[in-house]
């Protein structure tokens, strides 16, 4: 988890991602910042994320995020 929270906090170190629950409904990340996201999380936790799981439900808060890795098989 702490380097998911690393790779949120290097889009935008302003957002306190430990408590946003509306990330993408709230438009705090855009479709660039998931881009990178995925490209991210894919690198630091050796997972693809295929186009079915990007959804606005699995980028909404970090702990979404955390339980879609968990789904991918990722070790937190």
């Amino acid at each position: 988890m702490k380097r998911l929270m690393q790779i949120l906090n290097s889009l935008h170190p302003e957002v306190d991602f430990l408590s946003a629950t509306a990330l993408v409904d709230g438009g705090i990340l855009d479709s660039f910042d998931i881009i990178t996201l995925i490209q991210e999380i894919s690198e630091a936790y050796g997972v693809d994320v295929d186009l079915e799981y990007i959804e606005a439900e699995n980028f909404n808060s970090a702990g979404a995020i955390a339980g879609l890795l968990q789904r991918l098989g990722a070790e937190l």
